[in-house]
């Protein structure tokens, strides 16, 4: 029997997890404009793959924004989805980005808190140094690793895990991502926007074992 090939690259597959590298400009999941995702293509091939006669269990535990790329886990049992959506819950979970901006921050390194409110219907977030009424706190670390032609790479850890918050929180301090013209970039990017979900690192849900995700950004390919 030909074993099919993953259509996206698998970084990370046991028992109750798979991680798979997610393209720019790809859904995590299905919505009204019926256009390909993550979710559905995997699901088909792990049907195909461990021929299961049935429905296949793909549990979301969380999501990428569709121009932005890079590392997404999914469950692929109810017992790990469970256990991993407890453990982003806590906070337990550590996510780390790249991008790259076209301005350099106030500072080298830093942390950003901000309070975002989402307006539904543009799909945009709102941005305010204080606190207002139904605003939640986002709050984020981040380090500029160095300059990659005319754009600044900066490294962010999330600390809080809410809708467009690197996006919306770098352009509020004028460090809009190169490409993201939903928060104010005037500059193209040749892949979606220039925002890569690089590494993540959380406890397998049985075992317990640490498990450390990481790619490059590939600014250069």
């Amino acid at each position: 029997m030909i074993v099919p090939t993953s259509p996206y690259p698998i970084l990370y597959e046991d028992n109750h997890l798979i991680a798979v590298l997610k393209p720019a400009d790809l859904l995590t999941q299905g919505d009204e404009t019926g256009d390909p995702n993550l979710l559905d293509e995997l699901k088909a091939f792990i049907k195909i793959r461990d021929q299961k006669p049935g429905n296949v269990f793909l549990g979301m535990v969380h999501r990428l924004d569709r121009p932005v790329g890079g590392i997404v886990l999914f469950a692929k049992t109810s017992k790990g989805a469970s256990r991993i959506s407890e453990q982003f819950r806590e906070g337990s979970i550590q996510k780390t980005y790249r991008a790259l901006v076209d301005h350099m921050p106030p500072e080298m390194e830093g942390e950003l808190t901000h309070y975002l409110s989402k307006d539904e219907m543009t799909n945009r977030t709102h941005v305010s140094r204080e606190e207002r009424a139904q605003a939640k706190k986002s709050t984020l670390g981040y380090k500029v690793l160095g300059q990659v032609g005319d754009y600044f790479d900066m490294e962010i850890k999330p600390k809080t895990g809410r809708s467009h918050q690197i996006r919306a929180s770098l352009a509020a301090i004028g460090c809009p991502i190169v490409g993201d013209r939903k928060y104010r970039s005037t500059k193209r990017y040749r892949d979606g926007i220039a925002l890569r979900a690089t590494g993540l690192s959380f406890a397998q849900p049985v075992t317990k074992e640490k498990i450390e995700l990481a790619i490059p950004p590939a600014w250069n390919d």
